[in-house]
């Protein structure tokens, strides 16, 4: 077990691959998206894109833009409405555990003149399949990861809107084979290797009591059904190069609230905002494979050149991978669980070849938290000792002024938005969309 040479990717992440040189392909791929793509080139293309689907009569909707009220969708909505001046729908899966900073920012986006559709599950049912999934593959989020996927979807076809407008591609951003790393389009067959089904199909919940009909939201419409509409769903960073940190920026100026300090496992504020308990998500991501959150943030910074490898590592220690007794205590309370339940499902699927365990094979905690091996190895590796990470404080003072220099430099968008223009068109967004 061993991390990439220039980010601090594990090879334990699943598809995630290294060269000769001990260099992993979401940094190759970075490599990639900043140095071999033609942005303006991609920009024509999407301009294209949208003047096949721009629909005359101002009534209809041009596209479905598939919503959380995070960050990422609130910038995709906006760029749709407001530089590209066409008429989304935005369509909203409500999350596990709503939160009132993702209400708030939700409604944001209605007050930005966006129209969004709310779809709330049968609390029964989803309630009874997040057990399931819980226990069966070690993710309480399953069915809102499918049900975020499947409804928007299943709206365009009911609709009859046939463009959907994603946000970045997984595979590029975090590291997948690089043929769908490069892929512009989301489909059935993206959806059932990338979308984080982790084995369990829809039709398996047949068996604990879930009717068919209880399951149609999560099913995703047959190939008849996407013809008939030509359904086309595609992601906006194939065509804009995505930067989530700049594009934060960019929303927070309309509206958008983050977090006065950082959201659990991780050191940014401005994502998972909408749900209370889906830090538990990450948390069993990094008890299977040892990272978490924070590994993915850290790499991202050291790809878009505002973080050493070093000073991630720091990071990662503080951060990565922290278990928070107060969400365990909500989680616990929103599926009527208790404490021992949960605290054997972690034991069932925690890396015991990664976490510290005692003669017996069972995990040992300390203050709290599990002692991730793996990553201690690297830490005494690069002579990192906790006296260099108790204040990570400059850090991130750092990482935000290089974010501040390069959207001076290179705006919110690269080619797309930039920052004087931004600011003169939308400075007073109250007044602009009220």
């Amino acid at each position: 077990m061993g991390y990439c040479k220039r980010c601090i990717m594990p090879d334990t992440k699943p598809d995630l691959y290294f060269d000769e040189e001990g260099v992993c392909i979401a940094c190759k791929a970075s490599d990639y998206k900043h140095d071999k793509i033609d942005w303006k080139a991609r920009k024509k293309e999407f301009e294209n894109l949208l003047d096949r689907y721009r629909s005359r009569d101002p009534s209809k909707y041009d596209c479905i833009v598939p919503t959380s009220g995070g960050k990422d969708s609130t910038y995709q909505a906006f760029v749709m409405k407001h530089v590209f001046n066409m008429n989304p729908l935005c369509v909203h899966f409500e999350p596990t555990y709503p939160s009132e900073i993702g209400r708030q920012n939700l409604e944001n986006m209605r007050n930005l003149g966006l129209d969004v559709l709310s779809f709330k599950p049968n609390p029964h049912i989803y309630t009874k399949i997040c057990r399931e999934a819980f226990t069966k593959v070690g993710d309480h989020e399953w069915p809102n990861h499918v049900g975020i996927f499947t409804v928007p979807v299943r709206v365009a076809v009911q609709y009859n809107i046939p463009l959907l407008l994603w946000g970045e591609n997984s595979q590029l951003e975090y590291g997948g084979p690089m043929d769908a790393a490069k892929k512009e389009a989301l489909n059935r067959r993206w959806l059932e290797e990338f979308g984080g089904l982790l084995g369990l199909r829809v039709n398996d919940l047949n068996h604990v009591g879930i009717s068919e009909a209880d399951l149609k939201p999560y099913v995703y419409p047959s190939e008849d059904e996407l013809k008939k509409v030509g359904i086309s769903g595609v992601f906006l960073g194939y065509y804009f190069k995505w930067d989530a940190r700049r594009q934060v920026e960019l929303v927070k100026k309309v509206g958008f609230n983050v977090r006065t300090g950082p959201v659990e496992g991780t050191y940014v504020n401005y994502e998972n905002l909408d749900d209370e308990i889906v830090s538990i998500h990450d948390y069993f991501k990094y008890i299977k494979f040892g990272f978490g959150r924070a590994s993915d943030h850290t790499s991202l910074d050291i790809r878009n050149s505002r973080l050493s490898r070093a000073d991630a590592l720091k990071l990662l220690a503080k951060y990565d991978g922290k278990l928070f007794s107060d969400r365990v205590a909500m989680f616990c309370k929103r599926f009527a669980m208790s404490k021992q339940e949960f605290f054997t499902v972690v034991e069932k699927y925690a890396n015991k070849s990664i976490f510290k365990v005692d003669d017996n094979g069972k995990l040992i905690w300390e203050n709290g938290q599990l002692v991730n091996l793996m990553l201690q190895k690297e830490l005494e590796r690069n002579h990192i000792v906790s006296s260099q990470f108790k204040d990570t404080s400059p850090i991130l003072t750092q990482i935000d002024n290089i974010v501040k220099n390069q959207i001076t430099k290179e705006g919110y968008v690269t080619g797309l938005i930039d920052a004087k223009n931004f600011d003169t068109k939308f400075g007073n967004w109250q007044h602009q969309f009220s």
